[in-house]
């Protein structure tokens, strides 16, 4: 059991748009903190269910997931699943969880049902959170139920604009569901120094948001999209390789900021 004055801190690595690392970095990060000892439990709360696979969960063997959790039919100590890394449980998700938002839609507190699930959860040091690519009723549920949210942001044309709205996004759900609600760091991925556009807007994007954004950058690798087919995180995929040693710094980063 924690110490008296245990805090669980929980993060929702948290982007309405797709294919910006969301996944890699909810997985490398909770592996990240698990290998320097600290008890984490990751919540997989897309129904791709791609951190489930990515951590070598077998989905068809799954007798609860969180979409149980969500529903109040099972509790996060029923659903959770201890991974192939030390120290890292997950709670896991199917195709199912597709479904749970309309059932959700129907049940009292529908959007604290996470917040309300993930209660008792302190044994953990973390829990992060992989949100789906959309702006419904899940991710709203991560971030009622977070302290914090890392915002992984591919360096592109319109990232400006995407930060801005999922500023909006934090703003409201800290003034209607959530007060302790801030913005823990953005995060650069996919990052590949070699084209001009990429260092214009990073130089930007560092410009103006200072030091909420990370100053490690996760660069572009194809190690990223091999791993999880192994059902390995990059640490034990690719244990010498710059994503393996970029996701250590964010690591060490995120630890600092706590």
């Amino acid at each position: 059991m924690g110490k008296q004055n245990h805090m669980t801190k929980t993060l929702a690595i948290f982007n309405q748009k797709g294919g910006v690392g969301k996944t890699t970095t909810a997985v490398n990060l909770a592996a990240g903190l698990a290998g320097v000892g600290k008890r984490v439990l990751l919540v997989d709360l897309d129904p791709q269910g791609n951190a489930t696979t990515g951590l070598g969960v077998t989905k068809s063997a799954l007798a609860l997931t969180i979409y149980d959790v969500l529903l109040g039919e099972a509790t996060w100590a029923e659903a959770r699943v201890a991974t192939v890394v030390l120290n890292l449980d997950i709670l896991p998700a199917t195709l199912d969880l597709a479904g749970a938002v309309v059932e959700m839609a129907g049940l009292p507190q529908r959007e604290e049902r996470l917040k309300m699930g993930l209660a008792g959860t302190t044994e953990y040091d973390f829990i992060i959170i992989d949100t789906p690519p959309s702006l419904g009723l899940l991710p709203i549920n991560c971030l009622a139920a977070s302290d914090g949210v890392i915002i992984p942001m591919q360096a592109e044309f319109f990232a400006l604009e995407g930060l801005a709205q999922i500023e909006h996004t934090v703003r409201l759900v800290k003034r209607g569901l959530n007060p302790s609600l801030s913005i823990f760091g953005v995060l650069l991925t996919m990052v590949d120094l070699r084209a001009k556009l990429f260092t214009d807007v990073i130089r930007s994007v560092r410009q103006q948001y200072g030091t909420q954004v990370f100053r490690t950058e996760i660069p572009r690798t194809v190690r990223f999209a091999e791993a999880p087919s192994y059902g390995e995180t990059i640490y034990k995929f690719d244990p010498k390789g710059k994503g393996a040693r970029a996701y250590t710094a964010l690591t060490q980063e995120v630890l600092a900021r706590c």
